[in-house]
């Protein structure tokens, strides 16, 4: 039994959220992944229309394969569902997303968002937040936004590819991971990140409406 079972498990009860005619946002990640080929197969069973706007290339890619219509944000001005993983979370719900670089579609589209659910496998799950936080940066600003985060007590390394470049966003900037070691308050950190000029998001996310926290031997709960 895998994480994927898991989510195959708790799709029933996650999918019966999706309505007809809703406007569901779709983050990045294999648990977006996941769910994206479950929606797919549900719409088509149920005959249900929803339009779909995704934060990343690679789930847009899925959700055309999947036969699930594309909108933009910009033709909307509110978002019924929206469906993400997660890096990291805390015992609070305070999150860090943006491992894969959409952080800044993310934010966006959960601000629009009137629930948000977020899938997980237990391995994401923590006391306290520690891991490296994502920062996307215009590249006008590197150096500065670098010297900037060392001064609130961050040690920030730009996102590198395999062969050595810059990891650069759909957004057409970089992405900074900033290592704080344990964080006691992500909210006031991620107020001070914002507040850098040059910072266009930072990836420290609230609480979202509810959490699926997916197990290895095939079971999940909800938080």
């Amino acid at each position: 039994m895998t994480v994927d079972d898991a989510i195959k498990a708790l799709s029933p009860q996650v999918l019966k959220m999706v309505k007809n005619n809703y406007v569901v946002g779709l983050g990045s990640g294999r648990a977006a992944t996941a769910i994206v080929r479950l929606l797919s197969t549900h719409l088509r069973k149920s005959n249900f229309s929803v339009k779909a706007i995704p934060t990343s290339l690679q789930i847009k890619m899925e959700a055309e394969k999947g036969g699930i219509p594309i909108i933009e944000p910009d033709q909307i001005d509110h978002v019924d569902l929206v469906f993400d993983g997660a890096d990291q979370i805390d015992t609070k719900g305070n999150m860090i997303k943006g491992g894969g670089g959409a952080l800044l579609r993310e934010k966006i589209l959960i601000s629009m968002a009137k629930k948000t659910v977020i899938i997980a496998d237990e391995t994401k799950f923590v006391k306290k937040l520690d891991r490296s936080v994502p920062v996307e940066v215009h590249l006008f600003a590197r150096n500065t936004t670098a010297i900037k985060i060392r001064k609130l007590g961050g040690k920030p390394h730009i996102r590198l590819l395999d062969r050595g470049y810059p990891f650069v966003t759909e957004n057409g900037n970089i992405i900074l991971d900033c290592e704080f070691g344990k964080i006691s308050d992500p909210k006031s950190l991620a107020t001070k990140i914002i507040e850098i000029p040059g910072v266009m998001e930072v990836g420290i996310f609230s609480k979202p409406d509810v959490i699926y926290k997916t197990r290895k031997n095939g079971r999940f709960e909800i938080l």
